[in-house]
């Protein structure tokens, strides 16, 4: 049975999403791959309502559970992805009842905001004169964080804009051989799944993976409101 219409935060996206998966998994421990992560990344920049993917998930592993012969095991939410853009086309046809959502409040105190954006900062600085812009961005931000905690949503455009400056930098500022080991890496995790998602999902999918594995190579972190953990 689907998941009960229930108020659902804003930006929780990342977290409910996790949780549930692990939930229907019936296995608390396991841990999301980053391609799993990017996968997440996907939906939401995609907008897939955060209802669709809970729903998608548990119509998955439901169709998972009715199967005479259970050979594979649900290693990764790639396993459920044409399942959750089937519900989110279902939800924007008016097929499936919409939960309420909660308002967009942090799930997050004031200086866990404060100590996130702290360390990004740091670490552009670590980047150097490249990413100088985009360091001055993050501390004018800093310096009335106050005023931004009760106004998220604006923040968050805010941060998205500094982040795809900081991605796009990033991406210059690397190698041939960089990049070639980026995609290698990226083709290895989702060479099982190619088969399951259709060519957007996969354009979208690759590029958020490579997004994430180019901050990760620079040892930067992301400054969006989703990723205050």
């Amino acid at each position: 049975m689907a998941p009960q219409p229930a108020p659902l935060n804003y930006f929780n996206y990342f977290t409910e999403i996790e949780e549930h998966f692990q939930h229907e998994r019936g296995t608390g421990l396991f841990l999301l791959s980053p391609l799993d992560w990017a996968l997440i990344e996907s939906w939401k920049s995609a907008d897939v309502p955060l209802e669709a993917v809970l729903r998608g998930i548990t119509i998955a592993f439901e169709n998972w559970r009715s199967k005479k012969s259970r050979t594979q095991k649900v290693n990764g939410l790639a396993w459920c992805a044409q399942v959750v853009m089937d519900e989110a086309a279902r939800m924007k046809d008016g097929l499936t009842d919409t939960p309420s959502r909660a308002p967009a409040e942090a799930p997050f105190t004031l200086d866990e905001l404060r100590n996130y954006l702290t360390d990004a900062s740091t670490r552009l600085s670590a980047a150097g004169p490249v990413m100088g812009d985009v360091r001055t961005g993050v501390e004018s931000v800093l310096a009335e964080i106050e005023t931004h905690y009760g106004q998220l949503e604006p923040l968050e455009q805010r941060l998205t804009v500094l982040e795809e400056k900081m991605i796009a930098t990033a991406r210059a500022a690397l190698g041939e051989s960089d990049l070639l080991l980026g995609r290698q890496e990226l083709e290895a995790h989702l060479r099982p799944y190619r088969s399951r998602m259709s060519g957007p999902q996969l354009a979208m999918l690759e590029k958020q993976y490579l997004d994430r594995w180019i901050l990760e190579h620079h040892r930067l972190s992301r400054l969006s409101l989703f990723y205050v953990r």
